[in-house]
């Protein structure tokens, strides 16, 4: 009996070592695996051989449902990040300093460990963390990353990892060079400026124009007196019913106001513009004297006509305003 005893202590040590060095060459194996090929493709043999305890190593796994068949679009979008990270992970700990390796289970690949788990939705990331070693945890269950926040990108996982292993190195994320943008973004450039130096002549002349320039700032001065902002703020009706059967086109009061009213005003607005830039630059330069009276009388006319009108409209908004011109 005493002899049994003797020869269980003395393998003891021998088997410990065994494990330490079992684990030590699992980790070592995928890792070389890993650096030319990440993230790791595993199944369901290997994410258990992966997964189970003890090990000295991190593992991050993403559970995933990559066919269109199970229309997991989350699953198609983050796998680009995700492959993304792992390279760039590994790229930025090729000597393996982080302990960490990076896996990919697909569901047509895992199906045992997804029903094992009974995961009903994907994607799933779990984090594996030590079990012995100096980093070891208490607690061997893994750790998962919340997709339900929508995220698609390789940066808030890249600092969830990080976060949880916070005694290993931390590679930063680098995104490889895109070369299709670089060069779609060379030839647009390049398109804008041959067409600019060819359309360049026929351009600057119209660009140029003093009265171009006068019509569209007036049209956006009389656009914006005439209340367009507050109809995009306050969501205003275009026109209501004035309660007998018929439109109103008006609302009383300055707090309340209609889209039709807007573009009414704008229009009164506009034809005592026009009225006034025509009595000013247009009928001084008449040669003929009878015809510049005449013009004088219908532009003036225009404007008294439209200026009272305009009076109205306001004695609508505001019923105690006591002043008026007629015919209105």
């Amino acid at each position: 009996m005493r002899f049994f005893q003797t020869l269980t202590a003395l393998l003891l040590p021998v088997a410990a070592f065994a494990a330490k060095k079992a684990t030590g060459d699992r980790f070592k194996e995928n890792f070389g695996k890993q650096i030319s090929s990440a993230p790791l493709k595993l199944d369901d043999d290997l994410y258990k051989q992966l997964t189970t305890a003890p090990r000295d190593y991190s593992v991050a796994v993403l559970l995933t449902a990559l066919e269109a068949r199970f229309g997991c679009q989350l699953c198609r979008d983050f796998q680009p990040e995700w492959e993304i990270l792992a390279r760039s992970w590994t790229k930025g700990d090729k000597k393996g300093e982080s302990r960490l390796l990076f896996g990919t289970l697909d569901f047509n690949d895992g199906k045992a460990t997804f029903q094992s788990m009974m995961l009903q939705t994907a994607p799933v990331l779990l984090l594996f963390q030590p079990t012995t070693g100096p980093n070891a945890k208490a607690d061997a269950q893994p750790v998962r990353f919340d997709f339900n926040t929508g995220v698609s990108d390789a940066q808030p996982i890249h600092s969830w990892i990080a976060r949880h292993l916070p005694d290993a190195p931390h590679p930063p994320l680098v995104r490889p060079i895109n070369y299709t943008r670089i060069v779609v973004v060379t030839t647009s450039i390049l398109g804008v400026i041959t067409f600019a130096s060819v359309a360049w002549p026929y351009v600057m002349p119209v660009a140029q124009n003093r009265n171009l320039w006068a019509a569209l700032s007036l049209i956006a001065v009389l656009l914006f007196t005439s209340g367009h902002m507050f109809n995009h703020i306050r969501k205003v009706p275009y026109v209501a019913a004035d309660g007998r059967g018929g439109i109103t086109y008006f609302a009383g009061g300055f707090q309340n106001q209609f889209g039709m009213e807007t573009q009414l005003v704008g229009a009164m607005y506009g034809v005592l513009a026009f009225a006034t830039i025509s009595l000013a630059l247009r009928v001084p330069r008449m040669t003929n004297p009878q015809t510049q009276a005449v013009a004088v009388a219908v532009w003036g006319g225009v404007m008294f006509g439209m200026y009272s009108f305009l009076l109205s409209v306001f004695r609508i908004k505001n019923g105690g305003y006591p002043f008026y011109l007629p015919p209105f």
